[in-house]
């Protein structure tokens, strides 16, 4: 079974149920690292901030946090001075459990916007969650933060005598900006707080912000990198030569929790990689990516084994970033649907590229690859389909 965030020395956690979720299942998690652990964070760019956003930013800013305690069930948004007031009981009934001072925990929630927390009952279990604490708890806080997912996600990476854990929730409101997503990432490595915000600028927010389920970008978003220095190896930074394969660790654990988290979204039949090259810069191939990515019309092709390359045409064109439509070319899967922003005569030919377009597009992966020009931008971003399933479910989300 996999340690995830207590995979790396220095850390314990635990998950357990403080009654929050109608079903029972577990609904509160707590992460602990070990004295003088660093953290950095990145943060939902939506203006409408849930309370334990807020909350942990500031304290992270100030140069505090070490642990953080996750509720599942109330996104804690939208709820006014209540949320905010709420957000501090539950960080000091978590740091007392776990021993901290408690401006070193940080908070994060996920669940239903605009619904106060369920305080007594959160804090009521506060004793149990610190007294499960421990280096085997990474599997049982990957378990109580999750909401609608469908299974826990976790990863893991070794690099030299560092190793790098995590684990993720999310599977619906995620657009690139983050998403209604928490992951938290775990390293025994020593980083100074500033090099640790560099390592989650560069390494693991392009992972997270090339994920789109539904473009919708929430008010709860959270990354947490932490460094316990418990390896014992010193301080390690950009200038040292053990860097790089840290840092590649700590990306192929952000890659593997993103890569999960898009084939666990809601209502998710196929997975959608849009690929764009040529543009002018990256981040006008992300603006084109994304606006494929999104596109109603192009994630219910995927949906329906459906090409069409005039939906994907559309939404380059639509996307904002000037293109010259004479230069666009298109591919499902290895087959050209769409050269020089014409779709050739030979796609809609009996047994012709059309047929050979349908065969990839029921694979559970597609590929959507585009080419705008000869410009040095390239960006890559993981979408999915929009399937009946994904409008039931959230038609009946908070029913």
């Amino acid at each position: 079974m996999s340690a995830g965030v207590t995979f790396p020395a220095g850390f314990t956690a635990a998950g357990v149920s403080a009654g929050v979720k109608p079903s029972g299942a577990a609904d509160l998690a707590l992460l602990v690292g070990a004295p003088g652990t660093s953290v950095a964070g990145l943060f939902t760019t939506n203006r409408v901030l849930a309370a334990p956003v807020t909350l942990s930013r500031e304290r992270i800013a100030a140069g505090r946090g070490t642990a953080v305690v996750v509720n599942s069930g109330q996104a804690n948004a939208a709820t006014g001075e209540r949320g905010a007031a709420d957000a501090r009981r539950i960080v000091e009934a978590a740091a007392a459990v776990a021993g901290i001072p408690v401006d070193d925990m940080l908070a994060c929630s996920t669940g239903v916007i605009g619904e106060p927390v369920h305080l007594p009952e959160v804090v009521e279990a506060m004793p149990a969650l610190g007294a499960a604490l421990g280096p085997d708890g990474g599997r049982a806080f990957a378990d109580a933060i999750m909401t609608t997912d469908t299974v826990a996600k976790t990863a893991e990476a070794s690099s030299g005598p560092y190793r790098v854990g995590g684990a993720a929730k999310g599977v619906g409101m995620i657009s690139p900006n983050l998403a209604t997503m928490l992951a938290f990432v775990t390293t025994d490595a020593a980083v100074a707080p500033a090099d640790l915000a560099g390592l989650a600028h560069d390494r693991l927010k392009p992972r997270f912000t090339a994920l789109t389920v539904d473009g919708c970008t929430s008010t709860n978003d959270t990354v947490l990198l932490f460094a316990s220095g418990a390896a014992d190896q010193g301080p390690v930074g950009p200038a040292d030569r053990a860097w790089a394969a840290l840092a590649d660790a700590v990306e192929e654990v952000g890659a593997a929790l993103a890569a999960q988290l898009i084939r666990d979204a809601e209502g998710v039949t196929t997975v959608t990689l849009v690929e764009v090259e040529g543009a002018p810069s990256d981040g006008d191939a992300r603006t084109i990516a994304k606006a494929v990515a999104d596109s109603p019309l192009v994630k219910t092709a995927v949906f329906g084994s459906d090409p069409n390359p005039g939906r994907i045409l559309q939404a380059v064109g639509a996307s904002g970033v000037e293109v010259s439509p004479s230069l666009i070319d298109v591919w499902v899967g290895d087959t050209p649907v769409a050269r020089g922003g014409v779709i050739p005569p030979a796609y809609f030919a009996a047994d012709g590229l059309r047929g050979s377009a349908e065969r990839a597009m029921r694979e559970p992966e597609v590929l959507l690859r585009v080419r705008v020009g000869e410009g040095p931008g390239r960006s890559r971003v993981l979408g999915c389909d929009l399937s009946y399933a994904y409008v039931e479910i959230n038609g009946e989300y908070t029913t």
